[in-house]
C-alpha cells in the first residue's frame, strides 16, 4: 500500500484531538489523532458516507 495522506477535520479548533481520515479510491482509513501510530479502522467509501449521513442527522443507519 502506498503512503496514506491523513487529513484532520476543519472543525477541529486547534488541529489536535480529533479524528483523521485518509481516503483512497477504494477505502477510507480512520484514526485518532492523539494516537497516530496505533492501528486504524478501514471502511468502504459507502460505509463512510452512510456514517456521515447518520452523524449529521440525515437518516438512520442501515441495520
Amino acid at each position: 500500500m502506498s503512503e496514506l495522506h491523513w487529513q484532520k477535520s476543519t472543525y477541529s479548533p486547534d488541529g489536535s484531538n480529533c479524528v483523521e481520515i485518509a481516503p483512497t479510491p477504494t477505502t477510507i482509513h480512520i484514526r485518532d489523532s492523539k494516537t497516530p501510530t496505533t492501528p486504524h479502522l478501514t471502511v468502504t467509501p459507502t460505509t463512510w458516507a452512510d456514517f456521515l449521513r447518520y452523524a449529521v442527522g440525515g437518516g438512520e443507519a442501515d441495520a
